[in-house]
C-alpha cells in the first residue's frame, strides 16, 4: 500500500488510475439523471447509460459538467452490454 507521499507522486507524475477513489465513484450520479454510473477504469471515464455520456476522469478527479461529457458511440454501448 503506498503512503501518502508516495499516492501524491504518482497523482502528480499524471497517473490517473492510482489518484482516483473507486469508493468515491461509487457515490457519484449522473448531474442530468440523478442516476447511478458506471466506471470505466481503462478509459478514466463515469458513464451514464441513461443519458448516453460518459464524463471524464481528470488527474483523479471527476468532470461532471455536461460540457466536458462526451455522448457515447454504439461500440461504448455494445462495451457496456457486455458487462
Amino acid at each position: 500500500m503506498p503512503t501518502e507521499s508516495q499516492a501524491m507522486n504518482q497523482a502528480l507524475n499524471n497517473d490517473p488510475r492510482q489518484a482516483t477513489d473507486p469508493k468515491v465513484l461509487e457515490l457519484l450520479v449522473c448531474p442530468l439523471t440523478k442516476m447511478p454510473l458506471v466506471y470505466d477504469r481503462e478509459a478514466q471515464e463515469l458513464i451514464s447509460r441513461t443519458a448516453g455520456v460518459a464524463y471524464p476522469i481528470r488527474h483523479g478527479v471527476p468532470l461532471m459538467i455536461e460540457d466536458a461529457a462526451r455522448p457515447l458511440t454504439d461500440e461504448d454501448l455494445q462495451k457496456l452490454a457486455r458487462r
